[in-house]
C-alpha cells in the first residue's frame, strides 16, 4: 500500500510540472498571437491597394492583358503549402495537409502533374515521407516572419508560372478566424481572376493615368501582387499556428488540472485506507495481548 501511495504522489508531482510548462507555453503563445494578428492586419492595406490598382488596370483599360490574367490549359499545377516548423499545435498541420492531399487526389493522377512549394518543417517532412515532389522549401521561420524570409520560394513559384512551368498556382494555408477557429483553405493564386465591372459596391471606381503605360505597370505590379498574397497567407498561417498552440496548451493545462484532482482524490483515499488498516492492526495486537 505504501508503495502505491508513493507512486500516486510521484504521478501528481510529474503532472504538476507538466502543467507549469503547458501554462507557460499558453501564455507565451497568447502574447505572440497578438503581435502576429497586428502584423497580419498591418499588411492588409498594402495588399488591398495593390488589388485596387491591378483590378483598375485589368478591368478598366481596353486591350490591356498580361500572362498572369490569362487562363491556359492546365498541364502542371503548383501548390504553396504553409505549415509549422514545430509541433504542439493541435490539428493545425493535420487539417491543412489533409486538405492538400484531398485536393491532389481529386485533381491529379500522377506526381508529374504538380509540384509542392512548402513552408514549414512539418509539411516538408510529411511530403518527403510520401515521396511527393517538393520543388522548394523554407523552414525555421520566426513567429513574426518578414517577406525576405520567403522571397526565394515566392519568386520561384511566380517565375515558374510566368515561364509556363506551371499553369496554375494554389495557396494552401490555415485562414485565421480566432484563437479557436482556423479554417484550412486552398485558394487559386494564379492566374488572377479578371473583374469585368467598373463599379465596386455601387460606387464609380477612381480613374488612373499610368506611366509609362498600363502594360508596363502591370508587368511590374502583378508579380509583386502575387508575392504579397503569398506573404499575406504566411501571416494568416502564423496567426493560426499561434492560436492553435494557445488553444492546445490551454486544453492540456485544463486536462492536467483535472488529472491532478482525480489523482489527489485517489491518493487521499489510499492514505485513509492505509491509516485505517494500521489502526485496525494496532487494535488487533492490543486485543491479542489482553
Amino acid at each position: 500500500m505504501a508503495k502505491g501511495i508513493r507512486e500516486i504522489k510521484r504521478q501528481i508531482k510529474s503532472i504538476q510540472n507538466t502543467r507549469q510548462i503547458t501554462k507557460a507555453m499558453e501564455m507565451v503563445a497568447s502574447a505572440k498571437l497578438r503581435k502576429a494578428q497586428e502584423k497580419a492586419q498591418a499588411a492588409r492595406p498594402y495588399e488591398e491597394k495593390l488589388k485596387e490598382v491591378v483590378t483598375s488596370i485589368a478591368a478598366g483599360t481596353q486591350g490591356v492583358s498580361h500572362p498572369m490574367l490569362v487562363s491556359r490549359p492546365v498541364k502542371k499545377t503548383a501548390y504553396i503549402v504553409i505549415t509549422s516548423d514545430g509541433g504542439l499545435v493541435g490539428g493545425y498541420n493535420a487539417n491543412v495537409l489533409r486538405k492538400v492531399m484531398d485536393t491532389i487526389a481529386n485533381n491529379h493522377r500522377s506526381r508529374e502533374e504538380y509540384g509542392l512549394f512548402v513552408v514549414g518543417r512539418k509539411g516538408r517532412d510529411y511530403f518527403n515521407r510520401r515521396d511527393l515532389p517538393v520543388v522548394g522549401e523554407v523552414t525555421e521561420l520566426s513567429d513574426t516572419p518578414s517577406f525576405a524570409d520567403i522571397k526565394a520560394v515566392a519568386n520561384a513559384a511566380v517565375r515558374g508560372f510566368e515561364e509556363e512551368q506551371y499553369d496554375e498556382i494554389y495557396l494552401c494555408y490555415n485562414r485565421f478566424v480566432n484563437a479557436i477557429t482556423q479554417v484550412p483553405t486552398v485558394d487559386r493564386l494564379l492566374p488572377f481572376e479578371q473583374v469585368k465591372t467598373d463599379k465596386v459596391d455601387g460606387a464609380i471606381k477612381a480613374s488612373y493615368e499610368y506611366e509609362p503605360s498600363p502594360e508596363g505597370v502591370l508587368e511590374v505590379l502583378l508579380p509583386k501582387y502575387a508575392e504579397t498574397l503569398i506573404y499575406g497567407a504566411l501571416l494568416e498561417g502564423k496567426a493560426s499556428e499561434l492560436g492553435a498552440k494557445m488553444t492546445a496548451m490551454g486544453s492540456a493545462t485544463k486536462n492536467a488540472t483535472k488529472m491532478i484532482g482525480e489523482l489527489t482524490l485517489t491518493y487521499n483515499r489510499a492514505r485513509q485506507a492505509a491509516i485505517t488498516q494500521e489502526i485496525t492492526e494496532i487494535v488487533a495486537g492490543a486485543n491479542a495481548q489482553s
